[in-house]
């Protein structure tokens, strides 16, 4: 640790220096600044460094390795684990270089550190074209590539790092890389799951699509009809085509137009099917869910950046997530995940979620270190509430969701989607083999682990 006097004299250098804002406690507008997505996060940063271009990330890495100080980057702020922020270390703020630039004859967009998929959706869509992206729009592009990346498009399109064209990346010593599968190609291979423990992403490029047209069918039904409405849903999507996804979401009735109002407040079975193609193509495929039995339905024709923000998280809530990757949805797992959905506290803005993988994900390239790429389906029961007085009911929840399901977990799981669940938990996610290939790589890159406020991987 640096003296009192080394680190006054190296913070009003980077004041100095760096063209962003730079917040220390004490600061007009540092309470501001360390507010991330999860609100039972409370830490507090020695510095953060509010970026604006590669230039600024650099300052910020060599100025903490220079005060032997602990660093955090921060894209959108969306780790549940509050992985942005740090306690008495340095945070790397990317939330100003959100720049995203388009080449649509070559189907290609490269988007800035700070982008969130609201950036890249809204640029994109004025070419009529798309990519993987996640399921709200306030999520940030990069923590969410890097990670794997699902989302509505992934059984059409595959998972984000699929279409991953290349990264630049700060390192922990301040320098400068590229990689590409011809530039750095064992880093670029590592930045296909194994998130943030390589560098500083500053920029990364992605494979666009051709996506013209998006439709939606959302069916509501009561908690009772949940089962038919599983198992339908189930049958739809393992029928169907690579094209058809969505989910289903339990969920409190929140007051809002397209929700009854004798199902507001009260526990909600929502089958949401996607479709990246033509209203009328979809409608065949949504004609099961609505013959059954049913309080609501919008179907339809939607912007696919639309769709992107219909369940986003409102501000101020407190988050616990977990995740389990099946071998499948038989029907005795479907009674155990509705009876699960019925046990969901309520009324909370929880969620209990049931994804489909399959098509481009399972048909995907199987080098890189995202072992659930193969799971038919993924339960997310995803704890949201605003009062901490049910901290304990709702994380409890989630804990036995995750314990009810396990008989048909294949053990593997998604980052993103969980909390700091310890190293076995990494290991899942990242597959045993490609875990010692990335300690070794990381030995490489970040021999003091200067990044270590992700899904760790310790140094070889």
């Amino acid at each position: 640790m640096a003296s009192p006097s080394k680190a006054g004299a190296a913070l009003a250098a980077l004041r100095e220096d760096l063209a962003g804002d730079v917040f220390a406690p004490g600061d007009f507008g540092y309470d501001d600044a360390r507010v991330v997505f999860n609100t039972m996060i409370d830490r507090r940063p020695a510095v953060i460094a509010q970026c604006v271009d590669e230039d600024d990330v650099v300052r910020a890495v060599r100025f903490a390795r220079e005060l032997d100080l602990h660093v955090a980057v921060r894209g959108g702020g969306h780790s549940v684990a509050g992985m942005a922020l740090n306690d008495n270390g340095v945070v790397i703020d990317l939330r100003h270089m959100r720049a995203v630039t388009v080449d649509p004859a070559a189907e290609a967009v490269r988007v800035a550190g700070g982008a969130t998929m609201s950036d890249l959706d809204r640029a994109t869509e004025v070419f009529g074209l798309a990519t993987t992206g996640g399921r709200a729009s306030t999520t940030g592009v990069g923590g969410f590539v890097l990670g794997g990346g699902t989302g509505w498009l992934d059984r059409w399109c595959g998972l984000a790092v699929d279409n991953l064209l290349g990264v630049e990346l700060v390192t922990a010593d301040g320098g400068r890389v590229h990689a590409s599968p011809d530039e750095n190609p064992d880093l670029f291979w590592a930045l296909h799951g194994g998130g943030g423990n390589f560098g500083i992403a500053t920029a990364i490029t992605l494979k666009l699509h051709e996506l013209p047209e998006f439709a939606i069918a959302m069916v509501l039904y009561r908690p009772e009809f949940a089962p038919d409405a599983v198992r339908t849903f189930r049958d739809v999507i393992e029928s169907g085509p690579d094209e058809v996804s969505g989910g289903i979401i339990h969920f409190t009735g929140p007051p809002e137009e397209f929700v009854p109002p004798s199902l507001v407040g009260d526990l909600v079975c929502g089958a949401l099917l996607t479709y990246a193609g033509a209203e009328q193509d979809m409608r065949k495929y949504a004609e099961p869910l609505l013959a059954l039995p049913h309080e609501a339905e919008i179907v339809g024709a939607m912007p696919y950046a639309d769709v992107q923000c219909m369940i986003d998280d409102p501000p101020g809530m407190r988050h616990y997530w977990s995740a389990e990757y099946l071998t499948g949805a038989p029907d005795d797992f479907v009674d155990v995940y509705c009876a699960a959905g019925r046990s969901m506290p309520v009324p909370t803005g929880t969620q209990h979620v049931l994804l489909p993988q399959g098509g481009a994900i399972s048909a995907g390239p199987h080098e890189y270190p995202v072992p659930y790429r193969d799971a038919p389906w993924a339960v997310h029961p995803y704890g949201m509430w605003q009062d901490p007085a049910d901290d304990e009911r709702c994380r409890r929840w989630v804990r036995d969701v995750r314990a009810d399901v396990r008989p048909w977990s294949s053990g593997a799981v998604y980052l993103n989607f969980i909390g700091d669940e310890g190293a076995e938990r990494v290991v899942a996610g990242l597959g045993a083999g490609n875990t010692r290939r990335l300690a070794e790589l990381k030995r490489r890159y970040d021999p003091d682990n200067v990044f270590r406020f992700n899904h760790n991987i310790r140094p070889a």
